[in-house]
């Protein structure tokens, strides 16, 4: 298994680079935000790596940062989203997007992407709603708007692990009870904006008070 690789840039063409590594070329295949970052960078470089292997081929996938890497990971485990899906969903969203757009529901978001139709945005947001905000490194990328905002943009700053971990479980607590996605994400990020909070029935019960209930 190939994790990691150190080298330089020889050349990138439609989201596949050619990298160096000590005089040996490996092709990676990379996001279009990824392609972007790798532009303006010069000398080694550092990518994170995901290997598919089947019966006829090696396929190596590159990331600069552990939240892409782990972003794709869990795209692919949804029915339906294979490695291309999932590069063309990470070429149009951040990881930070990613989860905010999940966690609110908002299929719309990733059917920006290529080839990512309404029922496959669905299918993301339904299978990955209780699992983002468990995942550290995109937890942590969650952003909070202020108390004044509706949703995730103007971040005020982001969340640790086991806060994520907190919000998630919140708003599925809420989603149970009967309440749309967004409308739960909303509320619960307006509570953390507000007093934040460790303790998960005290959060739930904030946002029923928000939610007017």
């Amino acid at each position: 298994m190939i994790a990691q690789l150190r080298g330089t840039i020889v050349r990138t063409d439609d989201q596949q680079t050619i990298f160096d590594v000590q005089g040996v070329g490996y092709a990676v295949n990379i996001s279009g935000r990824t392609q972007g970052q790798l532009g303006t960078m010069a000398g080694e470089v550092t990518l994170l790596t995901e290997m598919q292997v089947r019966e006829d081929s090696m396929t190596l996938f590159g990331f600069l940062d552990l939240a892409e890497r782990d972003a794709f990971r869990l795209l692919i485990t949804v029915q339906g989203v294979g490695a291309k899906a999932a590069m063309a969903i990470l070429s149009v969203l951040s990881p930070s997007d990613l989860t905010n757009a999940i966690i609110a529901g908002d299929k719309a978001m990733v059917a920006r992407a290529d080839g990512v139709g309404p029922k496959i945005a669905q299918r993301v947001v339904n299978e990955l709603g209780e699992k983002i905000g468990k995942i550290t490194s995109l937890g942590g990328a969650l952003a909070i708007g202020d108390s004044g905002a509706g949703t995730a943009g103007g971040a005020a700053g982001g969340l640790d692990g086991a806060a994520a971990g907190l919000f998630g479980d919140a708003v599925s607590a809420l989603v149970n009870l009967g309440y749309g996605r967004a409308e739960a994400h909303s509320a619960v990020m307006r509570v953390q904006a507000k007093a934040g909070g460790d303790n998960l029935s005290d959060v739930i019960a904030a946002a029923l008070r928000e939610m007017g209930t």
